[in-house]
């Protein structure tokens, strides 16, 4: 099929070039004109938690209206009374003339006396709050500008919102500028040549651009959330530009031995295209596992990831061919001097050798040393924790996020809220009610429980009466354990005590320890489903595509043992204490909760990029006849400049995801940073040429109906033909 595709896009690349462009543009535009449908809180219900949000959703409560506020502080020493109460009637004159604002609250000061705070309620949907309230900003802005020996600033849930928005457009802006000219400097190193350089980096981009359309598309079926565009972006550089770095690398090789351009294409199809294929495959499968998780982000990280990985494959089996054919030796011009003389070496192969040589030379003992090694810096994992990421975590390099620390300080709130939502007939409403009151006062004088108001418990009634919800507070933050606690307390002893005896009731306590709790578990319930089901399926896809139950099986063991590795590495750097001040983060003292999900089936995917590409070197050389040992060293050579290079680029496009603002990219992008680095250089450069070492023929064996007939167990693929000096395409079929 890849030999198909690309004769056919070789010998007609503008008809190819033209439906390619076609394809991309369609896509884009059809996703713009449809819109995003993003994710709601029924989509991302997950556990007892979610059930209470999906409870509070239907009782059809009005919406608490959006509360912004000016906080007014010294810029050094105390505060003078005077002036700030002055600064704060000024305030309140012109954010009562400003669009969008239903009432300002009387300037409320702190028990210090170091902050005045005026409380803005603003008016609309508080769903788009944040996308409103520029104007109060601009209106704070010229008090700021009347006042300046004061700190005037605007702070609350909508400039808070606002502010994240813009970082993580400016985020998401920032990681795409900065990694086209790294990935472009990247491949101009590798390849000594302007065009060669921008070919991977152009199908990159149109497989990008076409995935965001196609995803756009695709939300009205499984809705979006915020990552999605991020993960695209993330994904599809790495892989569209790793496929075509396959595919351009074997092109060149084989016109370097004399073979015509067309013929070159065609070879270079057969061989890494259909290793394109396969990884591409292997993508799709660990990302496809992510539907089994039952929870709307990762089924729509899934989709996205899905999208771009087979939009990338579909290009490097069509459009890239149709170029390469119609630029022929062009591909090469114009030349970098001394980069085209580096990158014409013969890929570095003494030196290659010296690294393989322990694996070669004393496979047993370097297996075990390495696989050692790497369960050793898997053994973290062991402790990990899961959380999510909350305001405490946000980039504090914003003045909104600034502000909110003074805001904080001087106004200080310790605890948080359980949600114990409830819904019941409307006649059973006043029941309800007195069984919610009797457990608010069983709390009282529990330590792992706040006092109650003056007023009583904090119950709210839904218009019908069917749902009630009583808010109970705790002294504790949201990620303690006596928060934890107090959830376990409340779940297993006193709300079941309280309502068990109301007749037709159903009940679920939510709140942000209940999301942490139940997040986690649904995270440590569903991974190894995911990835029992994502490696049956890839041992299966492996064992058809190489004939043989050995190499599917050290595939599965070695990624399996690389993303250990990365998982170890993670906690390593995000739950100590050593690393924050070094990348400028802020420990949360554990992994985010859908990372470690999402981590497993992306890795488990891209791994197997390299290793299907490094096993056919290999395979082709045992088919040629060579014994194993040299096979493992000619393939790995062969192939080491072209599995160096890609990893490379993934490894230069992951870690600028290290760096944006929020703590979950910092996660995603080291974690995946890393794995890649151990992967293309421990994984394929010591284990995997040791194992196969020892293996010896055995690395071939399978069972007799798996064998292809007449041929060795060994199946390769067809050594490609001799040149021709034929104009015609010599190897056409």
């Amino acid at each position: 099929m890849t030999v198909r595709m690309a004769r056919w896009s070789a010998e007609h690349p503008w008809r190819a070039i033209a439906l390619w462009v076609v394809f991309v543009a369609v896509c884009f535009v059809g996703g713009n004109a449809a819109g995003l449908k993003e994710a709601t809180a029924q989509d991302d219900a997950i556990g007892e938690a979610g059930r209470a949000y999906v409870m509070i959703d239907n009782g059809g409560f009005a919406d608490e209206p959006a509360v912004d506020n000016v906080l007014i502080t010294a810029r050094t020493g105390k505060l003078d009374v005077a002036a700030g109460e002055k600064a704060a009637a000024d305030a309140t004159a012109k954010l009562r003339s400003v669009t969008g604002v239903a009432e300002v609250g009387q300037p409320i000061p702190a028990n210090d006396g170091s902050a005045l705070l005026v409380p803005i309620t603003m008016s609309g949907d508080p769903d788009t709050a944040s996308d409103r309230v520029e104007p109060l900003r601009a209106a704070t802005a010229s008090v700021q500008q009347a006042h300046p020996d004061l700190r005037i600033e605007q702070v609350g849930g909508p400039s808070i919102g606002k502010a994240l928005d813009d970082t993580l457009g400016d985020d998401f802006t920032r990681a795409e500028i900065l990694s086209l000219p790294v990935t472009l400097a990247i491949l101009i190193l590798v390849f000594g040549a302007l065009i060669a350089a921008g070919v991977p980096l152009l199908l990159a981009l149109s497989s990008v651009t076409a995935a965001m359309g196609l995803s756009t598309l695709a939300s009205h079926l499984v809705p979006s959330t915020d990552v999605t565009a991020s993960v695209i972006l993330l994904i599809g550089m790495a892989v569209g530009v790793d496929y075509s770095l396959f595919y351009v690398r074997r092109e060149r090789e084989e016109r370097a031995k004399g073979r015509g351009h067309v013929d070159a294409v065609e070879i270079a199809a057969e061989t890494s295209g259909h290793a394109v294929v396969v990884s591409g495959t292997a993508v799709v499968i660990a990302m496809a596992g992510l539907f089994l998780a039952g929870d709307s982000t990762f089924s729509s990280l899934a989709v996205g990831s899905i999208l771009v990985v087979a939009v990338a494959v579909l290009g490097s089996l069509t459009v890239l061919p149709a170029l390469l054919a119609k630029l022929g030796r062009w591909v090469d011009r114009p030349r970098v001097p001394f980069l085209w003389r580096l990158s014409a070496r013969s890929s570095g192969g003494s030196f290659w050798r010296r690294v393989l040589h322990p694996a070669l030379r004393w496979p047993a003992a370097t297996l075990v040393v390495s696989v050692l090694a790497l369960l050793a810096l898997a053994a973290p994992a062991l402790g990990m924790n899961l959380k999510f990421p909350g305001t405490e975590d946000l980039p504090r390099t914003t003045p909104a996020m600034q502000a909110y620390d003074r805001l904080t300080a001087s106004y200080p709130s310790n605890g948080t809220n359980h949600l114990v939502a409830v819904t019941a007939p409307a006649s059973a409403a006043s029941s309800v009610h007195t069984a919610l009151e009797k457990l608010a006062r069983s709390t009282e004088g529990d330590p792992l429980f706040a006092p109650l108001e003056q007023d009583g418990p904090d119950i709210e009634v839904s218009p019908d009466k069917t749902v009630s919800v009583l808010h109970v507070a705790t002294p504790f933050s949201s990620r303690s354990d006596s928060a934890t606690d107090s959830l376990h307390r409340l779940r297993s002893d006193l709300v079941p005590a309280a309502l068990g005896g109301v007749a037709g009731v159903s009940y679920a306590v939510g709140g942000d320890v209940a999301n942490n709790e139940d997040y986690a578990k649904h995270i440590w319930r569903t991974l190894p489903i995911v990835a029992g089901v994502v490696l049956l399926l890839t041992f299966l896809m492996m064992a058809r595509t190489f004939r043989s139950v050995v190499v599917a099986l050290t595939s599965i063991l070695l990624n399996l043992l690389s993303v250990s590795a990365a998982y170890g590495l993670l906690v390593l750097v995000f739950q100590g204490s050593w690393a924050p001040d070094l990348l400028n983060f802020t420990s949360m003292d554990a992994i985010v909760s859908w990372l470690p999900l999402f981590l497993f089936v992306v890795l488990f995917g891209l791994s197997m990029d390299y290793h299907v590409f490094v096993v056919s070197r290999i395979r082709e050389a045992v088919q040629r006849g060579m014994p194993t040992r040299e096979a493992v060293a000619e393939g790995i050579t062969g192939s080491a400049g072209t599995v160096s290079s890609a990893a490379l680029v993934m490894v230069a496009v992951f870690s600028i995801f290290a760096t944006l603002s929020t703590i979950d990219m910092k996660q995603l992008g080291i974690g995946l940073a890393a794995a890649i680095l151990l992967d293309a250089t421990i994984i394929r450069a010591v284990v995997l040429p040791s194992a196969m070492t020892l293996l010896g023929r055995a690395n071939w064996w399978a069972p007799r109906f798996m064998r292809p007939r007449g041929r060795h167990a060994a199946t390769a693929v067809v050594t490609p033909p001799a040149p021709s000096p034929s104009p015609e395409l010599a190897g056409r079929r």
